[in-house]
């Protein structure tokens, strides 16, 4: 046996524990949920199978599009918003000195804190009487725009959307901090020769450069704004009138609060279903090469 097959074989050897370890909790799970949606089932008891009514009841129930509609924005306020923030944030904290290791570890703290930690912070912020948003309205002079940030359906979902970008950028920042220092310093000395400067060496070496890393995180990005739960669960429940309501509260409380078991599987294999075509969307918009 040659030393290439040897390590290929060394290779296939270490991967096999998490490869088996991901079919049995992840690809296993999905494909038993999928069959689940096809019956009407409460959790025990006998299920009864009505192949595809599940997934016509969830397209034809209003709540269920709002829900769908409200997640849009989130995958748009996490693309347009925690993408660019943790790309530009990454080109200027790209040193290593003291003060960029403290500003990025800062923008990675919310990371580490509980979602539960962060919805309660947020929580507070928003907070109508105490909350810090307002009294600093007040003391700003700018009383007249105080708002009921949580509790108004209007306003409610774009006030989520504060906090689920700023929880999220620290990862992101990792990863482009990680792929800007992996640019050959080679690349880098011969743009100074030329006079490639500025954004003409952001646009035509950086980010080229990059590319294949900012496919990646917007993949990651996209799975992780559906799946959006806990902070918009802790912070709102889904209220006011449904107006903060994503596809995976909407099937958490068809699920667990009317044990729906049978229906929140077809949701949540809708999910899937999204989640995979919006990524594929997305790498096919990206297919090409930076320009």
């Amino acid at each position: 046996m040659t030393s290439s097959s040897r390590m290929r074989g060394f290779i296939v050897l270490g991967l096999l524990p998490a490869l088996l370890l991901f079919i049995v909790f992840v690809m296993i799970p999905i494909f038993w949920s999928a069959y689940y949606g096809l019956f009407d089932w409460k959790g025990i008891g006998t299920a009864k199978f009505i192949g595809l009514g599940n997934y016509l009841e969830a397209i034809q129930d209003p709540i269920f599009w709002l829900s769908f509609k409200n997640n849009m924005l989130v995958v748009a306020a996490s693309v347009f918003g925690q993408v660019p923030i943790a790309l530009i944030l990454a080109l200027l904290l790209l040193k290593n000195n003291w003060f960029t290791k403290f500003v990025r570890s800062s923008v990675f703290m919310p990371m580490v804190l509980s979602s539960v930690v962060v919805g309660i912070i947020w929580g507070y912020i928003y907070h109508p009487e105490i909350g810090i948003l307002n009294f600093l309205l007040d003391n700003l002079g700018l009383g007249s725009w105080k708002q009921l940030w949580l509790a108004d359906p209007d306003i409610s979902m774009y006030s989520i959307m504060v906090p689920i970008i700023w929880n999220y950028i620290g990862p992101y920042l990792i990863i482009f901090i990680a792929a800007l220092q992996n640019i050959p310093g080679e690349i880098d000395d011969a743009a100074k020769i030329d006079g490639v400067q500025g954004s003409r060496k952001l646009f035509s070496i950086t980010l080229p450069m990059i590319w294949d890393t900012i496919k990646v995180v917007i993949v990651l990005c996209i799975s992780g704004s559906l799946k959006a739960f806990d902070l918009i669960y802790i912070m709102t429940g889904g209220g006011p009138a449904h107006s903060t309501e994503v596809l995976a509260s909407y099937m958490y409380n068809n699920t667990f609060s009317i044990y729906r078991f049978g229906y929140g599987s077809a949701v949540s294999t809708t999910i899937i279903i999204l989640s995979l075509i919006l990524i594929a969307g997305s790498q096919y918009l990206m297919k090409k090469d930076y320009r």
